[in-house]
């Protein structure tokens, strides 16, 4: 039986940033062989996805759209794929509107058929969240 693999924000970051290279290229070599030769998925989840735009951000200094597209570019890949699907590429892909951690929290409880709880105005707007 093929084993699936979910990965932490540290192989999201090495993936988006290619930084350090040597860790880079090691990370590569130890992930295309799962997926290519032993058929294993490998997802990251939308928590994965929210703090690796965040540590791009702080510990990098990319900007939020350049952060945005370095996840997407990663998750479009065919080596890693997002957890939740296409929510959360649709997520990061959003230019207008509440923020990536918004659309991230909204997917999820949207993901297990629940609404969405807020105060905040712009992410009230999202489908299936409700401002109180």
């Amino acid at each position: 039986m093929t084993q699936n693999f979910g990965i932490d924000t540290s192989v999201l970051v090495r993936l988006a940033t290619g930084l350090p290279a040597a860790e880079f290229q090691k990370t590569l070599d130890r992930l295309v062989p799962l997926v290519e030769k032993q058929g294993s998925q490998i997802v990251a989840s939308n928590q994965v996805i929210g703090e690796a735009y965040i540590a791009l951000q702080h510990h990098y200094g990319v900007e939020k759209l350049q952060a945005r597209a370095a996840l997407l570019d990663v998750l479009r890949s065919g080596l890693v794929e997002p957890l939740r699907g296409k929510s959360a590429l649709d997520a990061l892909s959003a230019k207008t509107g509440c923020g990536l951690m918004d659309r991230l929290i909204a997917s999820d409880y949207d993901d297990l058929g629940f609404a969405t709880l807020t105060l905040d105005k712009k992410m009230a707007k999202l489908p299936n969240s409700v401002r109180l």
